[in-house]
């Protein structure tokens, strides 16, 4: 789901034995394992906030945070209790959901989608209408899939009537190169900075303005069965007192997200940072249920899960 070229893979020992947690003394911090679903990056940057102000020590919590070797993994880590938390996606849970994989969202990170159709500013396509007969990449089918037809549909057109090309998570490049007229899955938050950091700037369509309901980006999950977890509520609460810092003090908290990280200290994650920042869930525990079940809704439709559950299958806002 996720598809940024060209950004430093932050290598992070994954040590998963450690996420199954041993009775602890009265008084010590107890420990929590949170699966990140890619390598570092400016979207978790109310977490590492949150870590480094020590909110999350605060809280009486020790938490690793860990870039997974596979960014598949980590909701499956999770419902296999493997490890206790992992950052993923509303419409992977969904999805996942529909499999019987016991997960449930406590929290999200990022309220708004990233995921965008891209395309070169000065380049033929102007309009989505613009896109008949033309190629088309993604990285993920399914999803990408569903979310290009339905932008489509919009404007009178069909998936038939586009070429689609598997670019392989190379976005940014295969537009460059001519191998495609447009992308969809390009985060508008990074492929879009780096296309114009190339000198070839992009136009971004949004796909919540071009029917497709909006959804939270990023979210945190759990196991069902441990969604009771009282360590859960002080995590969601620390992230919170992160982000509230992250809202108030960008600048302090970008050095904060720095410490020990340098090598993500370039133009496209400064770039980055400065767009993700006000799509950040301010209050991290609120669910809008409606919201989550009109998506299903549209997931459903697309003939992506055979029915549209109930939120409470699938998300909590925890007490």
């Amino acid at each position: 789901m996720r598809s940024m070229a060209k950004m430093f893979v932050a290598t992070v020992a994954l040590c998963l034995a450690a996420a199954l947690i041993a009775p602890k003394p009265s008084g010590a911090a107890e420990k929590l394992t949170l699966l990140l679903d890619w390598f570092v990056n400016p979207d978790h940057a109310p977490l590492f906030v949150a870590l480094e102000k020590g909110y999350f020590a605060d809280a009486g919590l020790e938490v690793e945070l860990i870039a997974p070797a596979n960014p598949n993994d980590p909701p499956k880590l999770v419902a296999a209790e493997k490890a206790d938390l992992a950052v993923s996606y509303q419409p992977q849970l969904h999805l996942q959901v529909a499999e019987g994989l016991p997960l449930v969202r406590i929290a999200t990170l990022v309220a708004t989608p990233l995921n965008t159709l891209l395309v070169l500013a000065d380049g033929p396509v102007q309009s989505i209408a613009d896109l008949k007969g033309r190629t088309v990449g993604y990285s993920v089918g399914g999803f990408e899939d569903a979310l290009l037809g339905a932008m489509l549909e919009r404007h009178g057109l069909s998936i038939e009537d586009v070429t689609l090309v598997n670019v392989n998570f190379s976005l940014s490049p295969s537009i460059l190169s001519g191998q495609v007229d447009a992308v969809i899955g390009a985060y508008r938050n990074f492929e879009l900075n780096q296309m114009d950091i190339e000198g070839h700037p992009g136009r971004a369509f949004y796909i919540e303005e071009e029917g497709v309901p909006p959804y939270d980006e990023l979210i945190v999950v759990a196991h069902t069965e441990r969604q009771g977890d009282p360590a859960f509520r002080n995590f969601v609460d620390a992230l919170e007192r992160g982000v509230q810092f992250l809202i108030n003090h960008p600048d302090e908290s970008w050095q904060l997200f720095l410490n020990g990280r340098e090598e993500l200290d370039d133009e496209l994650n400064k770039r980055a940072w400065r767009d993700t920042l006000p799509r950040f869930a301010l209050r991290p525990a609120a669910l809008d249920t409606a919201r989550y079940e009109r998506f299903a809704v549209f997931l459903q439709a697309q003939g992506l899960i055979p029915e549209a559950l109930p939120a409470s299958a699938y998300a909590v806002e925890l007490d």
